[in-house]
């Protein structure tokens, strides 16, 4: 079957040329009839050059580009880039036993599968689909990840309906396989992950390195970790030998994992006390005496429209923490909000400090690690930024 064609306009081809994965709707001058979200389409140029294939979606983003060229078979070419996703990863130490068995699988563009993710759980993996398109694709995928990963791979579990927006006929369950609780180990820690009710696919992985930066700073010292989820920040800290943790989280159900995690790891509850509280309430009321914070909110802004009010929300979460923190302490800062760039959010936290008046240096600008690649063509693929802070007099 011929796969439809998409005509772009003379001069808009530079971007597509220069491997940007995102065709805009102002790009297109023909855009044949009928076509589906979801649909396979090539793009072309107007002499009839083809300069990619993908996916179509009625929006601002019309064409999401899985490859840069005519794709001959789908099934070889989805195979291939599975195949060497799973070797990425092998590569940096992520899929064994020990220490760290759970990481990133798939990260959309930085693995040239613009609209999928997919999580390694110790065996399990947990995709989610952000357009139609991947989501048609998801049987091809567990068939695939079957073949490449053999006995090691007990189980994957569809968990689109949070990013399908709308679409009424998705709904999230195993594509093979089961799965019960769910435990692994990062960096030879433990825990447990949720997929079925935890955030995202059941924990943050974004955060591995991160995590392990924290440790150079807390022993002996008191931390807070705020918006904690799960509790591993608060791990990592107790394994490094923090005096005491505070966790903070409004949700009652993530105070019980992080609860469940600190145990499960074998720390003693004297050193860990955990609160349902909101955050912002927590850090007016709170003592002073906390020489490590971690603020790891989740995204105040998903989309354009609601990043002033998140610029406004970063830089009062972050005045509150440099205002309390003891002097000398240290400040872990974080945004995961896509439509803030590092410039924007950089910039909400000086002007935290400068409302707080306070002496503040960066120690460390943060990031995704390298299971969560970003194309350098594609700089929107980078989504996790955060800074390490020293908060003096």
């Amino acid at each position: 079957m011929r796969i439809p064609q998409i005509v772009l306009h003379q001069h808009k081809t530079a971007s597509l040329r220069r491997f940007h994965p995102w065709v805009f709707s102002g790009a297109i001058r023909n855009l044949p009839e009928g076509l589906r979200a979801g649909d396979v389409v090539e793009v072309t140029d107007e002499a009839g050059h083809v300069l990619g294939t993908g996916h179509y979606a009625a929006g601002s983003i019309a064409v999401r580009v899985f490859a840069f060229e005519r794709v001959d078979d789908l099934r070889v070419m989805w195979r291939e880039k599975l195949a060497r996703a799973m070797q990425w990863r092998s590569s940096l130490g992520l899929l064994r036993d020990k220490p760290t068995n759970a990481c990133r699988l798939v990260f959309g563009e930085g693995d040239g599968m613009p609209g999928l993710v997919a999580d390694w759980y110790n065996g399990v993996i947990v995709m989610q689909c952000h357009h139609a398109g991947m989501y048609r694709e998801r049987s091809t995928f567990t068939e695939l990840w079957r073949e490449i990963f053999g006995d090691a791979l007990h189980a994957v579990y569809d968990k689109s309906a949070v990013t399908l927006h709308g679409a009424e006929e998705v709904q999230d369950g195993f594509l093979y396989g089961t799965a019960g609780d769910i435990e692994i180990y990062e960096n030879n820690l433990l825990f447990k992950v949720d997929v079925v009710n935890g955030q995202k696919t059941g924990f943050f992985l974004d955060q591995r390195d991160n995590r392990r930066l924290l440790q150079r700073y807390v022993a002996g010292k008191k931390v807070l970790n705020a918006f904690c989820y799960s509790g591993a920040f608060s791990v990592y800290a107790l394994a490094a030998g923090a005096r005491e943790v505070h966790a903070v989280d409004a949700s009652a159900r993530a105070i019980g994992w992080a609860d469940e995690n600190v145990a499960r790891n074998g720390f003693e509850q004297a050193r860990h006390r955990s609160f349902i509280a909101d955050v912002f309430e927590f850090l007016s009321a709170c003592d002073d005496d906390y020489e490590v914070m971690v603020l790891d909110p989740p995204a105040f802004a998903k989309n354009i429209k609601a990043r002033h009010q998140a610029l406004k929300a970063y830089t009062r979460l972050n005045e509150a923490a440099i205002r309390k923190i003891k002097p000398g302490g240290i400040i872990f800062t974080f945004s995961c909000s896509q439509v803030m760039d590092d410039a924007l959010f950089y910039g909400a936290v000086m002007h935290a400090a400068i409302r707080a008046g306070r002496r503040v240096n960066v120690l460390h600008t943060l990031g995704h690690p390298a299971d969560h690649p970003v194309s350098i063509f594609h700089p929107e693929g980078k989504y996790l930024k955060g800074l390490a802070l020293s908060v003096n007099e």
